[in-house]
Order: structure tokens, then C-alpha cells, then sequence
């Protein structure tokens, strides 16, 4: 007989044989269908697999929306690949994992690339195959059994893939009616408790076997799946919401910034968009004088040797851009590059040239805490299809800093860090974030004793800061997701319509002040080791200005907006008049345009809330001659009539950045 032990304590006796559903259903008929699959010693199984000794057990329902939306998903995969296969005989099957809002599935058709007029095709199929409540059956195979399975059948990618599986490893595979594919698992009991509702295919793409742009081209299909009709439609308005606030599509709109194929994964920002961006960083660099920071510059191309010294030679220089150190042959008949010069490469990141500025000179204890900020410049070789307008870009700027402390002062110095950066998201118009600790990775620098003192400090530091307690309850932690040279604080932001983006980090670094032999004079007259706070708050200006578009929709706040009012015209009469109101306004600080074209002021109206100025003074003959406005706010039908210098007075006021109030 197996012990199982159940969540309130309680213990069951039961047959080998027995499986999570049977204790289920001794528990009650309500339970037995509710249960969609089961936690034994913590992992994700089968319902109807057996126990296969004593074991923990937790009954796992839709209540536990994580885990229901990993498994429906998975389910989705697995129909899907059936109705295309039912649909496109001799389409192969490749890859089809769940994601975090739906699905994918790779495919090698047999005659054409899908296409998405497919789709609503594989929709009806898909839930016919949902009506017939097949099970999901687990089968463990020999690796043998595998391969001809897959060869007979005639697929050949599965059957290369079957072919790489190691031989001591249990492979499974799960069938739904004669359908069946290689996989972990786990599944819920059939396809009937999908809801036949709850999803939706979005769209088709390209895509590489196994990744590789040397091997065959496959046709990828997403799709995304729920537990029900309702998280179905929500998530679909968010994604409608989200392609209405694309900063790709704002960005062109508002007139700020445009990309082209001769700087790849780089930005031409326009005036209005640099604006935007001056005002951003003159806030940071505010912020950060106030905190005691001090600013540094630093050069962008440096020596290979540096970067083997710091490691990251070795774990980053596929994602470097590196140049020979010589000067290239101008005969158009020989090589340009002799193949013999010493490389040197780009930086994709400050934290070595900061190390080196602190070792210039002695340092003392009493220096630290050192602060160095830099908006650094950095570049990062990007693979071309992995690039995303301004959020995911070759070239960059960090709002960089590297605080270099004692051991003692560690835990205070991210404490005040969490602060400063708690305060900017606010100022900046997020509210809302998440703190998560990333934790060793396998591949790593530092011995074991030196990351548990290093993960410990940055929980203490989350802990004892002053958080709020709602953002300290979401608090989490990350296995192996930390840098190879240090554990770090992530924090993600979530947006207005509930997307989340990983921005801010800091991380706590022991590794490169001691590879770049960085030191400092302790009380006692001998040379410590600082140890190196690699931190960011926005991440990437291009990044987070790309967040900020899709936060706001593009109406910033007006302390941020690249034009802060327009003065537009209803009448000719009024020109001069327009004028005058535009250089008081630019008098007084105000980012301020004219519009005294010869268009009806309905138009002009339009024309500007689609640019998203926040403030339109509409200014006609009356106005003129009693030195009003009309004002007009963005988003708002109604106008307000104001002196001049009450409204000059309203507007300077409303565009104070946050710190200056």
C-alpha cells in the first residue's frame, strides 16, 4: 500500500495502481469533476497517471488558474496539430509548446506555407475534436520504437529529433484518439474539458527548424488559449488596445522617430521625439544629483583584452560588435583587413570602464559609497528578426550607474536604490510593479557561499525597504535566472492595460571588481575588494520611451509632452494676434506651436488631438481684441475661455516635472 498525504494533513492508504482521480472522486463527485490534474511531490502530473509510491498529493482545478492555463494550452497545441494534419494530409509535425497567453505550432506542409486564410478552418476542426472528448492517453516508448514510428509515418523532423533523445531518459508520448506526439506532458483527461470557446488562432509565420536559418523553412501558427469564453475576450480587447497604443504606429503619428534598413536596430529620432527624450534624461540626471550621484563618460570602443579580463569575452562576444585595430587597405583588389590586426569591440555595457575610473587613484573607506552614473551609449549585436522598433534595438543608452560599497553598507545602499526607483515610477505614471529576485544560474563566476550571501542581502534590502506593503506581498524569486556573474532585483512594470515589462535591476556584484583588481584602503590601513551595484532604473531610454508611448497612448503627462500647446487660428484676423500668444507662452518656458493655416478650425482640431497635444488655444477676432483664449484640453469636448495670462499661469504650472512641484 502508498501512503498519500493530502494538503490538510491527512493520510490515505491506497493500492498501487490508484491514481490522483480515484482519491478524487473518494473525496466527492464535486471534486472528481472539478480535478483536471494533480501536484505529487510538487510536480505537475496527469490526473489518471498512478502513484508509483508514497507521495504528497494536490489536487489541481481551474481554480489554480496557473496551472489550468498551462495545461489547457498545451491541450490547444496538441488539437491544433490534429486538425491541420485531418485538414493538410501530409503536413508534418514539428515543435507546439504553450506560451504565456497561448500556443504555437510549428508545421512543414506538404504543398504551400499556411497562410492565415487557413485559419478559421483549423478553428471549426479544432473543436470538432474538442466535442469528441477524447482522452488524453500517456505512453512511455522506447527511443527505438520512436524513430520507426516517426519514419513510417513519414516524419521525418520528429523522427530526427527522436533520434537525439538520450537513452537513459523515460520517453512518453500522449494520444488523443489514433492522433498521437512526442511529449512530457502533462494533459488534462480529454479534450472535452477544453472549452470550445476559450480560444482563437491569431496568426501565421515563418520559422526555422530548431532555430536555424540553415535548415527548412516551417509555417509557425499561434494561437491563444483560456479557461473560458470571458478571459478569451479580455484578452482579445487587451490586444486590440495594445495595437491601438503600438509606439511603432504612435511614434509615426506624433511625428517622433522613424527606423530604416541603413542603421539597423538603431533610432533617427526626430526633433519631437528628442525633446521628449531630453526632458526624460534631464529628470533622471536631476534625480540622480539629488541622490548623491556623480556622472561620468566614458569611450565606446575598447580594447578586446579588457573584455576577456572582465569575462565577458568569453560568456558575451556573439552579441559584440567587433573591429580590427588597423586601418583598412584602400586597393579595391586586395582584402580590406589583413585578418592579423587586434580586435576591439563596442561596448554593450559600462560596468568595466567604470571599474576602471574607480581604480585611478587611492581609494578610501571613507569614499564609499561611490555612485557613477553614465548614460551610456552601448551596443549589442542583435539578430535582425529579434529587433522591435525602439524596444528591442542594436544601439542603446543605459541609464547606467555602478555604486561601488563596503560589505556594511550593502544592504542600506539597495535599500535607498529601491527608493529612488519606487519614487521615479511613480512620477512617471506607473503605479503598479513587481520585485523578483533572479538567483544563480548554472554557468557562473563565484563560489557557492558568495551567491548565498549575495541573494540573502538583496532579499534582506526588498524586505527592510520602504515598499509598499502590496508591491512587498508580490515579492518573488526567479531559479536560475540571475546573471553569470551575480544574483539581481528585477523590477517589472505593469502598464495601463496590464502588460508587464521588466525595466529596472540591480545587481550584486563580487566577481568583477576582484577579475578587474579593484580595491579600496579599509580602517585598518590593508586593501579590500568594493563590492559592485550594477543598477538601472528606466533599463534603456529607447525602451522605456517606447513603454511610455504605449502607457500613455501617447498623451503624456505635460510636463513630458514634446509640444505642450498649440495656438491655432479661426480666423486670418487673428494671425498677429496668434503670434504674440505663441512667444508669451514660449516667454514663460512652454513648448508651443502655431497654426494659422487656411483651414476651418473643426479640422485643426482634429488634425491635433490625432497628434495628441494636450492643450489647443483657439484664438479668433473676439479673442484678439480681449486677450483671451479659448482653451481646449485633449480628451475633453468642452473649452474653457481664459485671460492670457490665466491660462499662461494654468499651463506653466501643469508642465512642472514631478521633483520641481
Amino acid at each position: 500500500m502508498y501512503s498519500i498525504t493530502l494538503p490538510d494533513g491527512s493520510v490515505r492508504e491506497v493500492a498501487p495502481g490508484t491514481t490522483p482521480a480515484d482519491i478524487a472522486a473518494a473525496i466527492g463527485p464535486g471534486l472528481a469533476k472539478a480535478a483536471i490534474a494533480a501536484r505529487v511531490d510538487g510536480e505537475l502530473r496527469d490526473i489518471m497517471r498512478p502513484f508509483e509510491g508514497n507521495a504528497n498529493l494536490a489536487l489541481v482545478t481551474a481554480k489554480d488558474e496557473k496551472d489550468a492555463l498551462e495545461l489547457a494550452r498545451h491541450d490547444f497545441a496538441h488539437v491544433m496539430a490534429e486538425a491541420v494534419q485531418h485538414l493538410f494530409p501530409g503536413t508534418q509535425i514539428t515543435f507546439g509548446p504553450a506560451t504565456d497567453d497561448g500556443f504555437y505550432y510549428d508545421f512543414a506542409p506538404k504543398e504551400r506555407p499556411f497562410t492565415d486564410e487557413d485559419l478559421p478552418a483549423i478553428e471549426a476542426e479544432m473543436r470538432k475534436i474538442i466535442a469528441k472528448n477524447e482522452p488524453f492517453v500517456r505512453e512511455v516508448w522506447s527511443r527505438e520504437q520512436l524513430i520507426a514510428t516517426w519514419r513510417k509515418q513519414g516524419e521525418t523532423f520528429k523522427a530526427e529529433w527522436a533520434a537525439e533523445l538520450p537513452d537513459g531518459e523515460e520517453l512518453t508520448i500522449y494520444r488523443q484518439g489514433a492522433w498521437l506526439d512526442m511529449c512530457r506532458g502533462p494533459h488534462m483527461v480529454s479534450t472535452g474539458k477544453l472549452d470550445p470557446t476559450a480560444f482563437k488562432l491569431t496568426r501565421v509565420s515563418g520559422a526555422y527548424w530548431r532555430g536555424d536559418q540553415n535548415n527548412a523553412m516551417l509555417s509557425r501558427i499561434y494561437g491563444t488559449a483560456w479557461l473560458n469564453k470571458k478571459q478569451l475576450d479580455q484578452h482579445l480587447f487587451r490586444l486590440e488596445e495594445a495595437a491601438k497604443r503600438d509606439h511603432r504606429k504612435i511614434g509615426q503619428e506624433m511625428d517622433l522617430f522613424h527606423l530604416q534598413s541603413e542603421a539597423q536596430g538603431s533610432v533617427f529620432w526626430h526633433p519631437k521625439g528628442f525633446l521628449l527624450w531630453r526632458q526624460l534624461e534631464a529628470y533622471m540626471r536631476r534625480r540622480l544629483d539629488a541622490a548623491g550621484y556623480v556622472e561620468v563618460k566614458t569611450p565606446q570602443l575598447m580594447d578586446a583584452r579588457q573584455w576577456e579580463q572582465s569575462g565577458h569575452w568569453g560568456k558575451y562576444r556573439e552579441n559584440m560588435f567587433v573591429v580590427p585595430d588597423e586601418i583598412p587597405n584602400t586597393d579595391d583588389e586586395a582584402a580590406i583587413f589583413s585578418g592579423t590586426a587586434d580586435l576591439m569591440a563596442l561596448k554593450p555595457m559600462n560596468c568595466p570602464a567604470h571599474v576602471l575610473i574607480f581604480r585611478q587613484g587611492i581609494k578610501s573607506y571613507r569614499d564609499l559609497p561611490m555612485r557613477m552614473a553614465e548614460f551610456g551609449c552601448c551596443h549589442r549585436n542583435e539578430p535582425h528578426g529579434a529587433l522591435h522598433g525602439i524596444m528591442r534595438v542594436r544601439q542603446f543608452t543605459q541609464d547606467d550607474a555602478h555604486i561601488f560599497v563596503r560589505e556594511d553598507q550593502l544592504i542600506e545602499e539597495v535599500q535607498k536604490f529601491c527608493e529612488l526607483l519606487d519614487s521615479v515610477y511613480k512620477d512617471l505614471g506607473f503605479e503598479d510593479y513587481a520585485v523578483k529576485l533572479a538567483l544563480r544560474p548554472d554557468k557562473r563566476f563565484g563560489d557557492d557561499a558568495m551567491w548565498d550571501k549575495a541573494e540573502d542581502e538583496l532579499r534582506q534590502a526588498v524586505l527592510l525597504s520602504n515598499l509598499s506593503e502590496p508591491i512587498k506581498a508580490k515579492f518573488e524569486e526567479l531559479p536560475g535566472e540571475g546573471a553569470f556573474y551575480a544574483p539581481k532585483l528585477e523590477f517589472h512594470l505593469t502598464d495601463a492595460i496590464g502588460r508587464t515589462w521588466q525595466v529596472g535591476t540591480i545587481q550584486s556584484d563580487r566577481v568583477l571588481p576582484d577579475r578587474l583588481d579593484a580595491s579600496y584602503v579599509g580602517a585598518d590601513g590593508e586593501r579590500h575588494r568594493p563590492v559592485m551595484l550594477h543598477r538601472a532604473i528606466l533599463g534603456t531610454f529607447e525602451r522605456f520611451i517606447g513603454i511610455l508611448i504605449e502607457h500613455h497612448a501617447g498623451r503624456f503627462p505635460l510636463w513630458l509632452s514634446p509640444v505642450q500647446a498649440v495656438v491655432a487660428t479661426i480666423v486670418s484676423d487673428a494671425d498677429d494676434y496668434a503670434n504674440e500668444v505663441t512667444e508669451k507662452l514660449r516667454a514663460a518656458g512652454l513648448r508651443v506651436e502655431t497654426d494659422v493655416r487656411n483651414e476651418k478650425i473643426n479640422y485643426k482640431v482634429r488634425e491635433h488631438s490625432l497628434a495628441k497635444v494636450p492643450n489647443l488655444l483657439v484664438v479668433g477676432k473676439r479673442e484678439a481684441e480681449e486677450g483671451t483664449v479659448a482653451l481646449r484640453q485633449l480628451g475633453s469636448d468642452r473649452q474653457q475661455f481664459l485671460t492670457l495670462d490665466a491660462a499662461i499661469a494654468m499651463l506653466v504650472e501643469g508642465a512642472k516635472a514631478p521633483d520641481q512641484k
